[in-house]
């Protein structure tokens, strides 16, 4: 039995993460342009690609070798090969060591899909690797299906199960029970190797909802099933489908022998359409695409690869020589019911994905076919193309693999060469005719939208043909220059690194994608697992070095996000320009900035943007400025409420709020206790009415509340307590300089504040008593989020929210800060969030929380 290896997470996907987020979807906002022409309900979009190819270990790795036309069909030394051969066989001389073959066929992440090793092990490699690519392309697509209510479906099939032979009914005894106890026992390996179970596993192991339909035809059978997902998608069966195929055999290192004249080629090299073309090589391979109707890719702002304007599918019937031989007039009826279903004139294609096989025969039927479907028209030419001189005929996943160069090229705008091609088979007529084979890589020029056709033909008489056209053109929106938060998930620590590593990979290369729109993707697009990480940057090189310095994760994250605690800090926090970086990159900030400014004008008499948005850091008369408290209580206010919504427009909404003396303003008026306009009338009478009164001062004292209060005396208040050793003490100047005296001499720590009066003081005694007057005319409500008073230190209760006397003396009383922040976080699962200016509450809870909680 083959080696069975556990891989991290699928790691092949950590270097795709933001490199395909470029465009996966933009903001909620983000409006799609015109379109050059109406889009129709039949138009289908290419959404998301993923793929295993020979010598290829990506979909990027794929194109570039494409571009190269390169041969990725690989040689063996005659000793190398794995098949039962004997050594006397192998000798001969029409022995072909051939074969385009797959890296690590054996390496499944049975973890990441819940399947016990031993399941896995019974389970064929084929049904491994497509489940595992189904995860790549719905990344590609930038859809989680946990968060996504699609119904979205299965179209699939697979090539017949050797793996089944050649690793579990290994003799005589293993086939007669498989035989003895078939349909009623044996049951990992009967449903791990049947086709039929290809796509119904792919359905429960990402529980998708829509059909999910196992079929076969052939060497057609890809092509057939993304056929059948874009029937499924037009009748509304499916919002979304995964369509494809994969055929991995095994031996997968096993030659063959040539006949003159055969299918398999003489020499190992596939060239479709040559002079020298001899026969075709079958590989070993699988594709998968993500398919949307366009109108919904649009309005998703999904990255579109291209669209499917057509399908055709028929069958030969009887009208050919053979069961297995090709018919011209079933090819050509195939691609003609392909354009009627487009509503396109051929004239208008310029590129046809060949089944392009190589062989004697089948070339030449392929082109009249194309012929007889084109008709006799000149008036474009067309380029033809067959990927099988790449990698080879892999079978059942042929016609996906076909579809995933086709979509790229349209989507690169460039035609590609067509691997092993220096000149025209003469059994082909192309004269006349508008088709020829490109000598090399080339713009893909064309008067009107880019359309190309795919065949795919299988042995037994099933047709199917699809129309592609380029994606229809949209708005590209700038980035945007504010952070951007970039987060990970992954199943395991390991996995987690590896995806911070490959995406740091993908933003370091030369065309990465917009950091928005990464972000974007990462954050709507991915499954969410245990282990998390994030980094926050405004630029991709910013965002690469923060991933590569991401400390190791090693605990679990809860799948279930904790509460947030919006916090607002009171007066000191304040600088110029504060707002300065929100107000020029995000618009909900600066709706509210300029709807309170507008409010404020009339009430402080300037335009506060001024200070806040306007104004850099260092400049000193916006500072002071800030020093007069009636303009800084607006300010902080204005500032906090602004960052609030923002964070609510972002998604991120409180379960509850602190606010420490004019912060508790900006909590009520998000939790609905007064609206907007009347929290920036409240708040300038209040800084007003302080900036009235006799000047005073503040000292902050690094002491419990214990040690503090023998050095109390009369004309001193406590002001606030911030933290357990963390006091401050507001009175007239003088009382703060003796008292400050006397507190260096016992040994206790103390600074004076950097403001202008004595706030939550006996000295504001005459602003609560005219607060109180004032504030009697307002309409209050009671809170609908709750938070916790910092006058009392507990929650507020709704008799509380709505009395005027509260908010009045809420302006004279001491903060408790300490003990507010300790009922705030009676669940310790809480996140903290400073909403404004500066870190000081972050500071003060650090300090309580940490003492509370070690005692």
């Amino acid at each position: 039995m083959s080696e069975l290896f556990e891989t991290p997470q699928l790691g092949a996907l950590a270097r795709k993460l933001a490199e395909q987020g470029a465009t996966y979807g933009r903001a909620v906002d983000s409006k799609p342009s015109e379109t050059e022409r109406e889009v129709s309900d039949q138009d289908i979009a290419i959404v998301g690609l993923s793929g295993r190819f020979p010598q290829s270990d990506s979909v990027d790795g794929f194109w570039d070798s494409l571009c190269q036309g390169r041969d990725l069909i690989s040689r063996f030394d005659r000793s190398e090969m794995e098949d039962a051969v004997s050594p006397a066989d192998r000798a001969k001389a029409n022995y072909r060591t051939a074969r385009p073959v797959l890296n690590d066929v054996d390496m499944f992440d049975a973890k990441y899909f819940g399947i016990l090793p031993k399941e896995a092990a019974l389970m064929d490699p084929q049904a491994r690797v497509f489940l595992e690519i189904c995860v790549h392309a719905l990344e590609d697509a930038g859809l989680d299906p946990q968060r996504t209510e699609a119904a979205i479906g299965v179209f699939a099939g697979a090539s017949y199960s050797t793996y089944m032979l050649a690793n579990i009914l290994t003799d005589s005894a293993a086939l007669t029970d498989f035989t003895s106890q078939f349909q009623l026992g044996n049951y990992a390996a009967f449903t791990g190797n049947i086709g039929d179970s290809l796509a119904t596993r792919v359905a429960y192991k990402l529980d998708l909802k829509g059909p999910a339909i196992s079929m076969g035809t052939a060497c057609s059978t890809s092509l057939t099933a993304i056929s059948q997902a874009c029937v499924s998608l037009r009748a509304g069966q499916s919002d979304v489908a995964l369509a494809g195929g994969v055929s991995i055999t095994f031996p997968q290192k096993r030659g063959y022998f040539s006949q003159d004249g055969g299918m398999a080629s003489e020499d190992g090299t596939c060239r479709p359409f040559d002079a020298a073309a001899n026969g075709t090589v079958f590989g070993h391979g699988a594709g998968v695409v993500v398919l949307k109707r366009l109108s919904d890719a649009l309005v998703a702002g999904d990255r579109i690869y291209a669209t499917i304007r057509g399908v055709g599918i028929n069958n030969d019937g009887a009208d050919k020589l053979a069961y297995t031989a090709p018919s011209v007039n079933g090819q050509a009826e195939a691609i003609r019911r392909a354009h009627r279903d487009a509503g396109i004139d051929a004239a208008t294609i310029s590129y046809v994905e060949c089944h392009g096989t190589a062989t004697p025969l089948g070339d030449p039927i392929e082109i009249r076919g194309l012929s007889t479907a084109f008709g006799p028209q000149t008036a474009n030419r067309c380029a033809l193309g067959s990927v099988k001189g790449n990698i080879g005929h892999l079978g059942a996943a042929a016609g996906v693999v076909g579809v995933i160069k086709t979509a790229l090229m349209l989507h690169h705008k460039k035609i590609l060469p067509v691997a092993n091609f220096t000149s025209t088979n003469p059994d082909i007529d192309f004269e006349g005719g508008p088709f020829f084979v490109p000598a090399g890589l080339q713009d893909w020029r064309c008067d009107g939208p880019r359309r190309a056709g795919i065949s795919s033909f299988g042995i037994g008489g099933t047709n199917a043909h699809l129309v592609l056209e380029e994606a229809p053109t949209t708005g590209q929106q700038p980035d945007v220059t504010a952070p951007q938060i970039l987060p990970l998930s992954a199943k395991s620590p390991e996995a987690l690194a590896e995806m911070a590593a490959g995406l740091a990979q993908a933003l370091e290369a030369d065309a990465p994608p917009q950091l928005s729109d990464a972000a974007f993707t990462l954050q709507e697009g991915r499954s969410r697992f245990d282990y998390r990480a994030a980094v926050v940057a405004r630029t991709t090189e910013e965002a690469a070095a923060a991933l590569r310095k991401l400390p190791a994760v090693k605990t679990r994250t809860p799948l279930d996000a904790p509460g947030v605690l919006f916090m607002f800090a009171g007066q000191g926090s304040q600088y110029p320009g504060m707002g300065r970086g929100l107000y020029e990159t995000a618009p909900e900030f600066t709706r509210c900035i300029d709807q309170g400014a507008e409010i404020l004008q009339p009430l402080i008499g300037r335009d506060i943007t001024e200070i806040l948005c306007l104004a850099d850091v260092s400049d000193e008369t916006a500072a002071q400025a800030l020093r007069d408290t009636r303009l800084t209580q607006p300010a902080l206010f204005l500032i906090q409420y602004a960052n609030a919504r923002l964070w609510q427009s972002r998604g991120v909404h409180p379960a509850a709020m602190i606010g420490h003396s004019v912060g508790e303003s900006a909590a009520a008026a998000i939790a609905g206790v007064f609206d907007f306009e009347t929290g920036l009338k409240m708040i300038a009478k209040r800084g007003q009415l302080m900036q009235d009164q006799p000047a005073g001062g503040m000292l902050s004292v690094r002491a419990t509340r214990d040690d503090l209060e023998p050095f109390l005396t009369d004309g001193l208040d406590l002001a606030a307590q911030n933290a357990p050793t963390l006091q401050v003490v507001a009175g007239p100047d003088s009382a703060l300089d003796t008292l400050k005296d006397r507190l260096d001499a016992a040994g206790l720590a103390s600074s004076r504040l950097h403001t202008s009066h004595a706030f939550h003081s006996a000295m504001m005694d005459p602003v609560a008593e005219a607060l109180a007057s004032e504030f009697a005319a307002f309409q209050f409500n009671a809170p609908r989020i709750p938070y916790v008073s910092c006058v009392t230190g507990d929650w507020i209760t709704p008799a509380q929210a709505v009395d005027p006397a509260y908010w009045a003396a809420q302006a004279r009383a001491c903060v408790n800060f300490k003990a507010g922040i300790r009922t705030a976080t009676q669940d310790k699962s809480a996140v903290l969030l400073e909403v404004g200016a500066g870190r000081t509450l972050s500071a003060f809870a650090a300090q309580t929380l940490e003492r509370w909680r070690a005692a």
